[in-house]
């Protein structure tokens, strides 16, 4: 189902020295996001960039589809799936989420861009936990 529809997104990180003199790396990002025939943009920040895209794309659907407050992001794994090409590789992403209920599930993202792929699972994992329990397609007017 088409619960929404992601426009884009743009994640940022940016290592700089904070106010205090401290080392500090601040992720940031940013979604536009359409959901019926409503569209949303919101940013976040957050411990890093999957943390941040994840905190952006809940600002817009959390609201809309109140089962995703559940939702946590239990492990996180990154693999490379072609040797030797080093930074250029294709990664394949893996995340295991987890409901209020406690039941978990696994969604796979592969992309050559690691934020790309992240997404991609990210992404499964909300579809997947909104089919699951039933949520509604927004009408389309």
């Amino acid at each position: 189902p088409e619960y929404y529809k992601l426009h884009s997104f743009r994640v940022l990180d940016e290592r700089r020295w904070n106010a205090r003199g401290k080392l500090v790396t601040v992720s940031e990002a940013t979604v536009k996001v359409d959901v019926g025939n409503l569209s949303h943009m919101a940013v976040a920040e957050g411990n890093g960039p999957v943390n941040a895209l994840d905190a952006a794309m809940r600002k817009v659907l959390t609201p809309i589809y109140p089962t995703l407050e559940g939702l946590k992001l239990v492990d996180y794994k990154v693999r490379i799936l072609t040797p030797g090409d080093g930074t250029r590789a294709i990664t394949r992403v893996m995340i295991e989420s987890t409901d209020s209920k406690g039941e978990h599930w696994s969604t796979v993202g592969v992309s050559a861009n690691i934020i790309d792929a992240s997404y991609n699972a990210l992404r499964d994992s909300l579809i997947y936990l909104l089919y699951r329990d039933g949520a509604q397609e927004p009408a389309a007017d």
